[in-house]
């Protein structure tokens, strides 16, 4: 990620552990259909804490991954964790800003990016350096969330309001929570062929309580209550006002309650010639 981007939802050990909750909740989500094949060099850019790359090692055995992150200190952690998780995985770890990549022109079969576009301001200036690394013919698997494509029972304007406060929070960083909807365009923008855009559609109620906890809880009611010190300091919210959106959204999590959301996952071609 470009090193003057603000990553809303910071570094702390909750986030870390957010993270993994999300990327194993969701592995058969959002992994189903992405295998590389042995030997094909595959770039991961905005690795964090190694939590999706573990399931691309998975996925994807003898495929040589570079992963990178403009974080030290979470490479750290990805190397630990993947490395504690599959062993036999083949991975390079790099310190390295997404829009100032130390590669080569043409060096990578494959590029993967999930969740790294919504925190850049520019992200077709970024596509437009993976390109570049990426050889003709070769492919971008691009995965985003989008934040308006919540659906709530019981539904609560409450709820919505701290969940907008927390897209606000993101544009303010530089990012944009609502990027799902907009990849096709982004990446045909980017000069990308072949977009083939693919909802992928989680929901949880109380026939689902491993998705109840590890998506409703863990993952998104998690993410927006960590932004709540700066929904005040910033007088986004007053503290009555956020404790009863919370309220309201942890209720989707509750007995009766359900909890939508629709991930975005796009493979684009890099045009020969």
């Amino acid at each position: 990620m470009n090193t003057n981007t603000a990553y809303v939802h910071g570094y702390s050990p909750q986030e870390s552990r957010r993270l993994g909750d999300q990327a194993d909740t969701l592995a058969g989500l959002l992994h189903a259909g992405t295998a590389y094949a042995a030997g094909s060099r595959v770039l991961e850019v905005g690795c964090g804490v190694g939590a999706q790359t573990v399931h691309l090692a998975r996925s994807s055995p003898g495929a040589r991954i570079v992963a990178i992150d403009r974080s030290a200190e979470s490479l750290a952690q990805a190397r630990a964790y993947v490395t504690a998780q599959e062993p036999a995985a083949e991975v390079e770890w790099r310190t390295a800003d997404l829009h100032h990549l130390p590669f080569g022109n043409a060096e990578f079969d494959h590029v993967f990016a999930c969740f790294v576009l919504e925190h850049l301001p520019d992200p077709g200036r970024a596509l437009a350096g993976l390109r570049r690394v990426l050889r003709p013919g070769g492919t971008l698997t691009v995965i985003e969330g989008d934040h308006g494509s919540v659906v709530l029972h019981p539904d609560s304007v409450h709820a919505h309001e701290v969940i907008r406060h927390q897209v606000r929070l993101q544009a303010a960083a530089g990012g944009n929570a609502l990027l799902g909807r907009a990849l096709q365009p982004l990446l045909s923008g980017a000069g990308f062929d072949q977009v083939v855009v693919r909802p992928r559609t989680a929901y949880a109620d109380a026939t689902r309580p491993a998705l109840v906890d590890g998506l409703t809880r863990k993952t998104f009611i998690a993410m927006v209550e960590a932004v709540r010190d700066e929904a005040l300091r910033t007088g986004l919210s007053t503290a009555a006002d956020w404790d009863r959106g919370i309220a309201d959204l942890r209720l989707a999590a509750a007995e009766g309650g359900t909890f939508h959301y629709t991930f975005f996952k796009a493979v684009a071609v890099n045009p020969q010639g």
